[in-house]
């Protein structure tokens, strides 16, 4: 039964190791994932920002939209809509860095749990071992 349980135990940590080594790439998927999902709450903040300027104008105010070194005159509506747009996509965007970041660390959980209950039943056998010898 000790045996058994071992033998179960090994393997999960070998198969933990080998989750780790490749996660070591996933981790760095991970860390860029969290510094995209940082530069997207900035990007996400600033376009409603914007949005809530845009709101403020009048229907006759002038948008002026930087492109390089030159400003050029926008149309109100066209600004707005361009901006709910840039809204939308990075809103979209966030849903899908944070669908990575939970798969991520959902697979991370899932092996630390295998462990625990391995080990958990490892102890036991041990001390029912230890009380039978």
């Amino acid at each position: 039964m000790s045996e058994d349980i071992q033998r179960k135990l090994q393997t999960e940590l070998d198969s933990f190791k080998k989750c780790s080594e490749r996660s070591m790439i996933s981790r760095i998927g991970l860390q860029k994932a969290i510094q995209t999902r940082q530069q997207l709450d900035g990007q996400l903040n600033e376009n409603e920002i914007v949005k809530q300027e845009l709101d403020l104008l009048p229907s006759d105010g002038k948008v002026y939209k930087s492109v390089g070194p030159v400003l050029i005159k926008t149309d109100l509506i066209e600004a707005k809509q361009n901006v709910s747009k840039r809204i939308d996509y990075i809103t979209k965007e966030v849903k899908r860095v944070d669908d990575q970041i939970g798969t991520f660390e959902k697979k991370q959980d899932n092996h630390r749990e295998a462990l625990q209950k391995l080990q958990h039943q490892f102890q036991q056998a041990q001390v029912k071992a230890a009380l039978h010898a």
